[in-house]
């Protein structure tokens, strides 16, 4: 089958996302509150072409190097993978889940092409944005978009991340998905009757401002290897009632922000943070990323991780002053500090009446 119109140039960006309450307990059956932030983007470029082409990246995806010590130094700070395998796998993920679902595609191909400005390895969600740049990228070139769920569509920008070894959670693809402000519940009731969570958006101008603070070199992130998820799995008690009431955090969040107690969301942010920390302990959390916390928290501002760790989430409860000492104090501390931009849902009525429960 041919395309029936021609199709121009597709381009689309992904955000960044800050977890605001309840992460880790996406993976653990529990809730989280996630913002997707205009700060940092992935995007992805789609162009007709004769031969279906997945074009490297300049930079992210270097085959050519100066010397044997530049790129073993590069790929000590940066890893070994660029953004060229998250496209290709999401292209796989797209065409099965199709396939499976008796959606037809055209026979046209393409180009695909990315870039990206998100921070490495700083817990925001880098590798999930250039898969859902390049999923949206897809179904507009097959015009298929009224037909994937937009709440199915996490699970495949998941899926594509697991082809590639990629261990996360849910809550990040949902920010990126939906954009805004968003919370979720992945009870286990909602994830086996559904295969996925139940995601509310919310009013982004109930949030109040927030800073993101995160190290120009996060290569300090924890070393130990977390035993979390095995004493989870495990039924250790102490895990599964901790990461529980991280769960209910959001909960509690959902219900101060609509209340705008925003006192409130400042103690629900150091107590999310604080059972963190309980469960993996400062080995695996890492002595940078700790240090961003405890800057922060010197001048009297709530803060916790944006997802991981890499990068920190701040509010300053009491304002303007607090807020230039925050500046100040990470300064002097060698930290990056900006005021959270909070990306708006970007979603058409053609994407929500396609939810599951439209």
């Amino acid at each position: 089958m041919k395309p029936t119109t021609l199709v121009d140039v597709i381009e689309h960006k992904a955000y960044a996302r800050i977890g605001l309450l309840g992460n880790p307990s996406d993976v653990y059956y529990g809730n989280t509150i996630s913002i997707s932030i205009a700060n940092f983007w992935a995007s992805v470029k789609l162009e007709p072409s004769d031969r279906l082409v997945i074009n490297p990246h300049p930079y992210h995806d270097l085959v050519e190097f100066d010397s044997l010590n530049y790129l073993v130094n590069r790929l000590e700070n940066e890893g070994f993978y660029g953004g060229v395998r998250l496209v290709m796998a999401i292209c796989k993920v797209f065409y099965k889940y199709c396939k499976n679902n008796n959606i037809d595609l055209h026979e046209g191909l393409f180009t695909l092409s990315y870039d990206t400005n998100i921070p490495r390895q700083t817990g925001l969600s880098g590798s999930s944005a250039i898969v859902c740049a390049a999923l949206n990228c897809l179904l507009d070139f097959y015009n298929v978009r009224h037909q994937v769920k937009v709440d199915e569509r996490p699970t495949l920008i998941l899926e594509a991340e697991k082809e590639l070894g990629i261990v996360a959670g849910l809550q990040d693809r949902v920010a990126q998905v939906y954009g805004g402000l968003v919370f979720m519940d992945f009870s286990k009731t909602q994830m086996d009757r559904l295969g996925h969570g139940i995601y509310t958006p919310m009013d982004i101008s109930l949030l109040p401002p927030l800073y993101l603070i995160y190290a120009d070199n996060p290569s300090d992130s924890g070393k130990v290897h977390s035993t979390v998820r095995q004493r989870w799995l495990n039924g250790d008690e102490f895990i599964r009632s901790t990461m529980n009431e991280v769960a209910n955090l959001a909960v509690e969040g959902r219900r101060a922000l609509l209340e705008k107690d925003y006192a409130k969301l400042a103690s629900l942010m150091n107590h999310n943070f604080d059972l963190r920390r309980s469960m993996f302990g400062d080995d695996a959390l890492g002595a940078i990323n700790l240090r961003m916390v405890e800057v922060a928290r010197d001048t009297g501002a709530a803060s916790k991780f944006t997802g991981s760790g890499g990068a920190v989430v701040a509010f300053c409860p009491d304002g303007p002053p607090q807020i230039e000492l925050l500046q100040e104090a990470c300064r002097k501390a060698g930290f990056i500090i900006q005021p959270v931009q909070v990306a708006p849902s970007f979603l058409k009525d053609l994407d929500l009446g396609s939810s599951s429960s439209a």
